[in-house]
């Protein structure tokens, strides 16, 4: 998913949002021989994501920069580790500093907290998956963030998969259950191909055996409650995957997970995880 054309062409972008005309602060200040060497260093414990992200901003700002990473995406560290050592031409290594560093800290934070996510249900079989509630445009790297934290993706985009949401049902049956909701839906998916995954919303256990009779692969169980989450992985009985979402945070999945579901969808590992403390620091007289 996160492609090295993908890296470079965002990457630049953000370069060039960055530094429209030039850094002028190191141009006016630095001498254009000046070099410099500089370390990024963790303020506090986590998970790495971005290194390869971290180390194209250097490298598109100026190729004689060097960056030698010490660690690798989806490895622990700990608080004053050095994950990387940057050295060259103190104006570029400069330059890229901000944008390497707003890369690296957003997704080790993402990596980090879905770490937390997946510890809490080690002891069961529920996978922990983001969503599409990611930042437009960042999609590849925050997604990739959630892999090397130890969690999985969900659909990629609204064109990989079906998945019929609670607005989608309701302009489709009006409400309608039962049978109704059966018909609307095979009609739908007869319109499929066969490779085609197709994911259906279920706001209540009434819903659940019209959805699985109309064919659907994954019943997603959307803000139940524990009992009732329990009830719905029962009625679901193994013929479809079973995810649970909405309201899910450190405190709730552990007994989400426990309630027998294949999967928990987490939006909060993109739109709420907190950029981790990373610094770049220049060592003096290197």
């Amino acid at each position: 998913m996160l492609t090295p054309q993908t890296i470079d062409r965002t990457v630049a972008l953000a370069l060039e949002e960055d530094a429209p005309w030039g850094d002028i602060t190191s141009q006016a200040l630095l001498p254009a021989d000046a070099t410099a060497r500089a370390q990024l260093v963790a303020r506090v414990p986590g998970v790495l994501s971005g290194a390869e992200v971290f180390a194209a901003a250097f490298r598109l700002t100026d190729p004689s920069v060097s960056v030698d990473l010490h660690a690798a995406d989806g490895e622990r560290f700990e608080s004053g580790a050095v994950l990387a050592t940057v050295a060259g031409p103190a104006q570029s290594l400069l330059t890229a500093e901000r944008v390497a560093l707003n890369f690296a800290q957003r997704m080790s934070g993402i990596a980090t907290l879905t770490a937390r996510y997946v510890a809490e249900v080690a002891h069961t079989r529920a996978r922990i998956v983001d969503t599409r509630k990611t930042t437009p445009g960042l999609r590849a790297f925050e997604r990739h963030a959630v892999r090397c934290g130890g969690g999985f993706n969900h659909r990629f985009s609204l064109s990989d998969a079906v998945m019929a949401k609670d607005n989608h049902l309701a302009v489709l049956t009006a409400g309608a259950t039962g049978d109704a909701l059966t018909a609307a839906l095979r009609a739908g998916i007869a319109r499929l191909p066969h490779t085609m995954h197709v994911e259906v919303e279920v706001d209540r256990l009434e819903q659940i055996e019209p959805v699985l009779a109309a064919g659907a692969h994954t019943v997603m169980l959307d803000n139940f409650a524990l009992a009732d989450l329990r009830r719905g992985v029962e009625l679901i009985g193994g013929r479809a995957i079973a995810e649970a979402s909405g309201g899910v945070d450190l405190d709730s999945v552990r007994a989400i997970a426990e309630s027998g579901v294949d999967v928990i969808s987490v939006g909060a590992l993109t739109h709420s995880a907190t950029a981790l403390d990373l610094g770049l620091d220049v060592v003096v007289g290197a």
